[in-house]
């Protein structure tokens, strides 16, 4: 199931904070990977 909009809002403020562990911006990298329309990086 594709992550929604809200958690990826969430994701998001994830990666930008630095104050994230490696591993909750490792968690949040995935969930917007599964975004629903997603771009696929080179």
């Amino acid at each position: 199931m594709p992550t929604g909009k809200k958690a990826a809002s969430d994701a998001s403020k994830i990666l930008r904070d630095p104050k994230s562990s490696k591993k909750e911006k490792e968690v949040a990298a995935s969930d917007l990977a599964q975004r629903k329309g997603a771009k696929k990086g080179k």
